[in-house]
């Protein structure tokens, strides 16, 4: 399989929206619960606005996205550089153990090295072992528990 690691386009929509709704869904934001269209289209919306730090690249092959990683860099009190947080990251499920989601890590990788970024972290699921057994060949695991407060 021929696959490149690229930006998102504008023109990328009518397949990226799909593989953001199976990430949604997957972790459990549909139907009742899904995301607010306006949501959507702000996240849409941010990736091509220079004055957001929140970027996009996707997975192609033949003309077919296969998957997506979203990912931003911020601020932090620990370093001068900015550090690189890779928020989403899904593929297609027929595209899945065949190097899809390792190769958009390592797009976010290249992106993160460019913009003088030290390090990309991310967090996942503690039931997401699938996930959990790539992520373990591709970084290591902080030891950090993420805790949260919803409002």
């Amino acid at each position: 399989m021929s696959l490149t690691i690229r930006a998102v386009t504008r023109q990328d929509y009518d397949q990226w929206l799909p593989l953001w709704d199976g990430y949604n869904a997957f972790y459990g934001r549909s139907g009742q619960t899904a995301l607010a269209p306006e949501i959507t289209k702000m996240t849409w919306q941010r990736f091509f606005d220079a004055y957001e730090p929140v970027h996009a690249l996707v997975a192609e092959s033949d003309g077919k996205l296969l998957g997506l990683t979203h990912y931003l860099f911020h601020r932090s009190t620990t370093a001068i550089e900015p550090s690189c947080y890779l928020q989403d990251l899904f593929t297609l499920e027929a595209a899945r153990g065949k190097g899809v989601a390792s190769a958009l890590i390592y797009g976010v990788y290249e992106r993160a090295k460019l913009a003088g970024s030290p390090r990309v972290y991310w967090q996942t699921h503690e039931t997401n072992l699938t996930a959990q057994s790539l992520y373990d060949k591709v970084a290591e695991r902080s030891g950090f528990i993420v805790y949260r407060k919803l409002f």
